[in-house]
């Protein structure tokens, strides 16, 4: 399988929707402009180049210098706009849709460099939370992967999902698509229900 058509769409979308998370986020901790493109380039591009790293492959950025782009435009409209909304509705959607492409590009791509089911298992959740893991601990806030919406959960559902559907040989698109719409499902139930993993007492 030929993993690059799908995993650079996919990475550009993802690194478009985790940019201008990271964006709003560092505006709202008072980041300067220099902060707000260093925690949004992080943020998106992170994921992607440690999979890549794990793999023996260049970072997709490198590959695909269209992936920079995207991050100034979303650093660009975060400064354009000026004030510093809190981190509404419609940001935690976006960010869990990055979170699904992300995690099904990672997958993808990890299938189709053959490192097995473990592995595209793995590569696939590391794909999905790296980013927004650095992204809050270079804005000091309490990582979300760490405590609340099972967002390590939910990337992990989609890539177990979309590994078990290409050893099935379903078409990449579709499982693309199941799988994708898994992990956001698994993490707008968790936020509308207040569902998180066990913690010590």
């Amino acid at each position: 399988m030929n993993p690059t058509g799908l995993v650079t769409a996919l990475d550009m979308l993802a690194t478009f929707s985790f940019a201008l998370v990271a964006s709003k986020i560092a505006g709202l901790k008072g980041l300067d402009y220099g902060g707000i493109a260093l925690v949004a380039a992080v943020a998106s591009l992170a994921g992607g180049t440690l999979r890549n790293l794990f793999t023996g492959d260049r970072p997709p950025w490198l590959l695909n210098p269209w992936l920079l782009f995207a991050v100034l435009v979303a650093v660009m409209f975060t400064i354009w706009q000026r004030k510093a909304k809190e981190v509404g509705r419609f940001v935690l959607g976006l960010d869990t849709f990055g979170l699904a492409v992300a995690t099904v590009s990672s997958a993808n791509f990890a299938v189709g460099t053959g490192v097995g089911i473990v592995g595209s298992v793995i590569l696939g959740l590391i794909g999905g939370v790296t980013g927004g893991l650095l992204r809050d601990v270079l804005c000091q806030v309490e990582p979300v992967l760490l405590h609340r919406e099972t967002i390590g959960t939910a990337c992990l559902t989609g890539a177990i999902l979309y590994v078990g559907l290409d050893r099935l040989n379903v078409a990449e698109p579709i499982s693309a698509v199941i799988s994708g719409l898994m992990v956001i499902l698994v993490r707008e139930v968790s936020i509308k229900f207040d569902w998180h993993l066990p913690k010590m007492e």
